[in-house]
């Protein structure tokens, strides 16, 4: 069961814009996404924060690790400086600030859960929780209304599970381990996300004959998207949001109208 879109902007803007921020939420917007995925962890003072890496460096300057920060610090730092000039300044985000971006512009949420590691039953539980409270009002609705939380964190999407059963899980790996559907009746889980260069077509149809969603992540060529779409795969997330479009698949066409 998949009730999703299909394709889905890989931490917001993919490659075009800095990753799992603001600017990379309305950079996926204006390419015609209204669905995204983006990393949420939490802060020294347990504030979920959308980030990607647990320590400083790549996207964000200076030397440390996100949970040795409040909230206040982290989002008081630059985020968007790596990627271009014309992005200085573009803060870290909270989880509430995307959440909030998406809902006010109907964009679905693939919420990983990715914790410091240590952190991963606090992590799971708090931003299942924040999640919780955001859609409280459409809790009794159909999962197709709800956002996804997903984490390579056994640990965390269990605290997940407990903190809020009804809000939907979907269980990431990287390489499909030989017990995924005992892992995924344990979890309540919706949906296997899996690296796509490890999915193969038996295991595509074992899962799907299971009952399970299949996503994959992340794929950014057109060519490869069709096979793995070919072989029952649900959707999938890329980055490469100028080649594959929001409507990839379909019968609107394969390649976004940017990038005709």
């Amino acid at each position: 069961m998949w009730p999703y879109p299909k394709i889905v902007a890989h931490r917001g803007g993919g490659v075009l814009a800095p990753e799992n921020t603001i600017a990379a939420m309305r950079c996926g917007l204006t390419h015609g996404f209204h669905a995204v995925e983006f990393d949420v962890m939490l802060s020294k003072d347990g504030v979920p924060i959308v980030m990607h890496d647990p320590d400083f460096g790549r996207t964000v300057a200076g030397e440390g690790s996100v949970a040795d920060f409040t909230a206040q610090e982290l989002t008081a730092r630059d985020a968007g400086a790596w990627f271009g000039e014309e992005y200085i300044g573009e803060p870290i985000p909270t989880f509430e600030q995307v959440a909030t971006f998406c809902m006010h512009n109907n964009i679905w949420m693939n919420i990983e859960i990715k914790p410091v590691p240590g952190f991963e039953d606090q992590t799971g539980w708090v931003v299942a929780q924040a999640t919780k409270r955001l859609f409280e009002n459409k809790l009794a609705y159909t999962p197709a209304a709800l956002p996804l939380l997903s984490s390579f964190s056994f640990e965390a999407l269990q605290a997940a599970q407990l903190a809020a059963p009804d809000v939907p899980r979907g269980f990431l790996v990287d390489e499909i381990p030989q017990d995924w559907n005992e892992r995924l009746h344990t979890l309540g889980a919706i949906s296997l996300n899996t690296n796509h260069k490890n999915l193969t077509p038996p295991l595509a149809r074992a899962i799907k004959e299971a009952g399970f969603g299949l996503f994959c992540y992340t794929v950014n060529e057109p060519a490869r998207a069709t096979e793995i779409l070919s072989w029952g795969v649900d959707g999938f997330c890329t980055d490469r949001i100028d080649l594959i479009g929001p409507h990839f698949g379909s019968a609107e066409g394969h390649i976004s109208p940017s990038a005709r």
